[in-house]
């Protein structure tokens, strides 16, 4: 049978209870994870995008749609409009005045609005930059741009999702706007 020093006994019996109180802790501020929020990933899911078109729309469409979780089947209860504009910067210009690096930038303007009701719009902007390497064969330096264009807007899709289930789990304006239930009358 092997022995095990004191301190090395405490530390293994330390760690679980530290973790435990750790938790009970954040149990007691109130936190609570964006996505156990009610009606988050509900609404979420229930997002139809309609994307400009192109190549950088079409891949933010399917990145929103995996991101949020688009449900083709259940009946949108947002439809969100996207404008997108792109910019390309040489960056790292050689002697020759060649680029050898390039900075994409992207700018995504997005409105969110109810397919019923007359709730204000949601209205956001997102932008991503991503560099890439400028090769000096022409199908790599195509390629390397597609890449960038493709994280570019992976990136811009991930940043419109964040927002978007904040301002749901804070209780979108849309909500207010739906009719309250009356008071019940006082006894």
């Amino acid at each position: 049978m092997t022995q095990t020093s004191f301190p090395h006994l405490m530390a293994r019996l330390t760690r679980p209870l530290a973790a435990a109180g750790l938790a009970l802790i954040l149990a007691g501020c109130g936190f609570a994870p964006l996505y156990g929020q009610p009606g988050v990933v509900a609404g979420l899911s229930s997002i139809h995008v309609t994307a400009p078109q192109g190549r950088a729309g079409e891949l933010i469409r399917e990145h929103l749609d995996d991101v949020l979780a688009h449900s083709a089947d259940a009946k949108p209860a947002y439809q969100m409009t996207l404008q997108l504009y792109e910019q390309r910067y040489p960056r790292g210009v050689r002697v020759d005045n060649v680029a050898t690096r390039y900075e994409y930038v992207l700018t995504a303007v997005y409105t969110l609005t109810p397919s019923e009701g007359t709730a204000k719009p949601k209205v956001g902007r997102v932008r991503v930059e991503v560099t890439y390497d400028s090769a000096d064969q022409p199908y790599a330096s195509v390629a390397a741009q597609q890449d960038a264009q493709d994280r570019a807007t992976e990136e811009a899709a991930r940043k419109i999702q964040l927002e978007l289930a904040v301002w749901m789990a804070k209780g979108s304006p849309m909500d207010a706007a739906k009719p309250a239930k009356a008071p019940k009358p006082a006894s």
